[in-house]
């Protein structure tokens, strides 16, 4: 009886490990968002070829109807043998509007279709939202309205998601840690509904330092630990005219890549963290080293 208890142990024992490895192995995201996929149209080795050389091995791409399928088709499957999953990428504000569900509507048929005619090699391994609802104008006007249009959006989208088997991510930004709700999707803060909703949201934590970046997205590494869910960290590397201290653009690669390493330093361990994503490809192809 007592060697029948300790293997049952050690089994128990593997199987913890075995979970802890998978958690982390699931936390070493490396993302991006790549928001021109004409690029995939007209140079995809070149494209594939710098986000191979960056050890990307996530890919959010922008979904234009103008380009060929096969062109998606080809660039997955070729991605894939590279390490990189790819994400369907698309949204916009105007999609908390009165009739902004037509245009996810347009997305998830266009998305349901390509699935269905496509390889398992070829397909998105998922949905990616990009919808600030803080940029409509309604956001102003009646936040309380467009707080809950965002909401239902989000639950349209992922019953969508679900219908196809694919999870659902969005970008979030690290200030939603500081907006409340009261409606027909109870009380509370939206960071967490947002979060307990979803697979798992990219943070858009536009800071240029480690230390800002993790007091940032403590709170919704916390809120993705209680749901089990993870919070990818996103960085911005474009020039903006919104402060010296929003993007890595002045600092370059280099210092932006140390301070990442800072960042996933301080979270390492913790279920909640899922990783880094680098806002995005055009303007990180050109940062200076």
């Amino acid at each position: 009886m007592k060697k029948i208890i300790m293997a049952g142990v050690c089994l128990l024992i593997m199987l913890t490990q075995s979970g802890v490895s998978a958690q982390a192995a699931e936390t070493e995201v490396k993302a991006t968002w790549l928001w021109n996929p004409w690029m995939i149209y007209s140079d995809e080795a070149g494209t594939l070829a710098f986000l191979d050389s960056k050890d990307v091995n996530k890919v959010y791409v922008q979904i234009d109807a103008d380009i060929p399928v096969d062109v998606y088709k080809r660039f997955i499957e070729k991605a894939g043998l590279l390490g990189m999953t790819i994400y369907a990428l698309d949204g916009a504000s105007d999609w908390v509007a009165p009739k902004g569900f037509t245009k996810q509507d347009r997305l998830m048929n266009w998305l349901s279709s390509y699935q269905q005619g496509a390889l398992q090699a070829q397909k998105f391994a998922g949905v990616h939202l990009d919808v600030e609802p803080y940029l409509y104008s309604g956001w102003n006007t009646n936040r309380a309205a467009t707080v809950k249009s965002y909401q239902a959006l989000l639950s349209k989208a992922s019953a969508s998601t679900a219908a196809m088997n694919l999870p659902l991510e969005a970008d979030l930004p690290f200030w939603f840690d500081e907006i409340t709700y009261k409606n027909i999707y109870g009380k509370g803060i939206l960071a967490e509904w947002v979060i307990a909703n979803t697979h798992s949201v990219t943070l858009m934590a536009y800071r240029d330092s480690a230390a800002l970046i993790t007091e940032l997205v403590k709170n919704e590494v916390a809120y993705a630990e209680k749901y089990g869910k993870s919070v990818v960290v996103g960085v911005e590397t474009g020039e903006t005219d919104e402060g010296d201290n929003i993007s890595f653009y002045e600092e370059g690669e280099t210092f932006m890549e140390g301070e990442l390493a800072a960042v996933t330093a301080h979270y390492a361990g913790i279920p909640g963290f899922g990783g880094v994503a680098i806002h995005h490809v055009d303007s990180w192809k050109t940062m200076t080293p």
